[in-house]
């Protein structure tokens, strides 16, 4: 396909050495030559009635079903400190004086506008009666931008690659600029499902839980620092794949599957995005250690030996990057739309 080749060209023209532990566009769009992560297969035939002076008659179009790249969700350490190069050099002047305008605006200690990683500090905004007692609360900042190839999809496609909803190099989410509620949880440390264990749970609870989707914030209380990066995205992913959150963000569609033309095919959208749910999104690690495979968050690692999911990626910086695959199917247009054939579910 010519967004493969596109892909591949990317990557061949870049020579450059990058810093440790950091990632660059061209990098990153040659990451979607995955065939495992893309997944793409027919799934159907869509019928389309044709009317003309002469008489009517029905055509047919191919379904298909296949992931998108449509979020690159970067987690890390340090305001502005973001490891996709080109973003953290176009956004840091952004989210940092706009972190900081906000929490001065409070009169929040702007000091916590820099920590992250492992830390033993207090939680802002809870008394001193509530604050943890371990090691294992980490900090995590999070960007959500757009895929580099994002808006190509549909285009590069020939009819046969289902349109994106993200839009290249859109931030949906920047987490500096939502600082009341990524750094004080305010107001979802009073919803339930941030206090009742067992409700949103990355992970099965309670024999295995990699921490809860809520309260949406950069607190995780976790031992490994990949899993507590890996948190941080799902939740910046949960927000931004739904609309109406009391969160500072652009919202990435409308939160619900939807049949819809765009760019001349027909399209069925992806929902919101689920924790361990494959067929609402599927990540793929970028930043330490760049995978070839797809996988949801959540996996027990109990029996895995001593490294278990996290053995490998950890990253000395911090700093952690990934793709957030979101599944489409499409067909294209060509006449009134009548109706849809399956044979073979997608998500599979």
């Amino acid at each position: 396909m010519m967004l493969s080749r596109l892909a591949g060209c990317l990557l061949a023209v870049h020579a450059s050495a990058l810093p440790a532990e950091t990632i660059d566009t061209a990098t990153i769009a040659a990451s979607a030559l995955s065939p495992s992560c893309i997944a793409y297969r027919p799934v159907g035939v869509c019928l389309w009635l044709v009317c003309t002076p002469f008489g009517c008659k029905v055509r047919t179009s191919v379904k298909v079903g296949h992931y998108n790249p449509d979020l690159v969700v970067s987690s890390y350490n340090g305001l502005a400190g973001n490891p996709w190069l080109e973003m953290r050099s176009l956004l840091a002047g952004v989210e940092t004086s706009g972190a900081a305008a906000v929490l001065s605006a409070l009169g929040g200690p702007l000091p916590d506008l820099f920590g992250g990683g492992i830390t033993t500090d207090s939680v802002p905004g809870r008394p001193d009666r509530e604050q943890p007692n371990h090691t294992d609360l980490i900090f995590k900042d999070v960007d959500a931008i757009g895929f580099p190839l994002a808006s190509l999809a549909g285009t590069l496609g020939s009819g046969y690659v289902c349109p994106s909803q993200a839009n290249s190099f859109q931030p949906y989410f920047l987490s500096a600029l939502d600082a009341i509620a990524w750094r004080w949880s305010i107001p979802e440390a009073i919803y339930p499902q941030s206090w009742i264990p067992g409700m949103r749970e990355i992970g099965q609870f309670p024999l295995n839980t990699w921490g809860a989707v809520y309260p949406r914030s950069g607190f995780t209380i976790q031992a490994e620092d990949p899993k507590a990066a890996a948190v941080t995205a799902q939740r910046a992913g949960d927000v931004v794949t739904r609309t109406l959150q009391p969160h500072v963000y652009i919202p990435l569609g409308s939160g619900r599957e939807e049949r819809k033309i765009e760019d001349g095919m027909m399209v069925w959208t992806p929902g919101a995005l689920r924790e361990g749910d494959p067929g609402t999104g599927q990540w793929q690690m970028l930043l330490p250690k760049q995978s070839k495979n797809c996988e949801t968050f959540g996996r027990n690692d109990t029996l895995a030996g001593i490294a278990g999911w996290a053995g490998g990626k950890g990253a000395e910086s911090g700093d952690y990057a990934w793709t957030l695959w979101r599944p489409y199917k499409c067909c294209q247009v060509k006449g009134a739309f009548i109706g849809v054939i399956d044979f073979r579910e997608f998500p599979p």
